[in-house]
């Protein structure tokens, strides 16, 4: 019989949390940081910054129209957790697949998705992503190749497996990228999918959004494991661990992962380890969390990470970051008000694009 030590069970935060400052500065680049820095360059760079940017602003806007009650329904925020979605999803090609959860909306700005059509989403207008039908949890682009935002829990993981059997079936060179949170691991679905991914070899990347919290469920109440990573060599694959708040880092590790699965697909398993500030809905007031746990993580916030290390480089000075912020911010208004003046969807649209009998 042979003995396994039992894993630590010590809550990880990401790397520089609690430190008094940010992580992210040329002087603390690890190599692979820096290969990714010089291979993304200035304007690239500062063009992801601005997704993320983008995001946040989003996020806000959308916090505010639902107080308004512009908005209905559910709504699932992705503040803090910017560098996971910008960052992969810059690594990747516009026929890739992409799939993802309840909260899409970061992962859908992030494909590239025009904000406008997002917005007019969530106000329930026809001009919106998914014709004002979807809602917040279901953002859907045949065009930009994003399979969904799913409100079932891990139910999005078998969908983002056909997509990668598609990919090898018709020997594409695609691969598809499944994003799902901590509490959708514990799913039936997830094994399955890792499962068949591995024995089929196909070119699915399953990447854990490890946020800490699974709805208001602590990881360490949740999971006999802190580190998904292990599930990984259970279903005969590879596991990576990154930190979910660095921007680079993201970029770095789905970059390296796709050049290697393109013309030999196997699955791989990430966890990003981020955090999200606001409650797990809008609906949440996240009393099961203290000030100083949200404070720790913002000490590392990926948007004032990068901002610093731009600036550092003098890649985008105080001035320009300004402009920058501002345009953004316009352009956020401009969705809104593009939103406003859509309409509503016709009653005729609630049976178009079902499939029944």
């Amino acid at each position: 019989m042979v003995s396994v030590a039992a894993p630590s069970r010590k809550k990880q935060a990401p790397k520089g949390a609690g430190e008094g400052g940010n992580a992210l500065s040329r002087a603390t680049l690890t190599p692979r940081q820096q290969q990714a820095l010089d291979e993304l360059g200035k304007d690239r760079l500062v063009q992801m910054h601005r997704r993320m940017f983008l995001v946040r602003s989003f996020e806000q806007r959308c916090e505010q129209m639902y107080q308004q009650r512009k908005i209905g329904g559910f709504l699932h925020l992705y503040m803090g957790e910017e560098a996971v979605g910008v960052g992969m999803l810059s690594a990747i090609e516009p026929d890739d697949y992409v799939t993802t959860s309840y909260r899409d909306h970061g992962i859908a700005l992030a494909r590239g998705i025009p904000p406008a059509l997002l917005m007019a989403e969530l106000f329930g207008r026809v001009t919106g992503v998914s014709r004002g039908k979807g809602g917040s949890m279901h953002f859907y682009s045949k065009q930009f190749n994003l399979l969904g935002g799913h409100g079932i829990v891990g139910g999005q993981v078998p969908v983002g497996l056909g997509a990668a059997f598609t990919a090898k079936y018709l020997s594409s060179g695609n691969v598809s990228l499944v994003f799902l949170g901590d509490g959708a691991v514990q799913q039936g679905t997830f094994h399955e999918s890792l499962n068949i991914a591995a024995l089929w070899r196909l070119p699915a990347i399953f990447v854990i959004e490890n946020n800490q919290y699974g709805m208001g469920t602590a990881i360490d109440r949740a999971s006999a494991v802190d580190d998904f990573t292990l599930k990984a060599p259970g279903y005969n694959m590879e596991g990576v661990c990154v930190d979910g708040m660095n921007l680079l880092d993201c970029y770095a590790v789905i970059k390296d992962a796709v050049a290697r699965r393109r013309d030999e697909p196997s699955p791989l398993l990430i966890e990003a380890k981020t955090y999200r500030y606001r409650g797990h809905s809008i609906s949440d007031p996240a009393t099961y969390r203290t000030k100083d746990e949200i404070q720790r993580y913002q000490k590392v916030d990926p948007i004032q990470q990068m901002k610093g290390l731009l600036a550092e480089l003098g890649w985008l000075g105080e001035a320009a970051a300004k402009a920058l912020e501002k345009e953004v911010r316009d352009e956020v208004i401009d969705a809104v008000n593009f939103s406003d003046q859509s309409d509503e969807p016709d009653p005729s649209e609630r049976t178009m694009h079902i499939f029944a009998e």
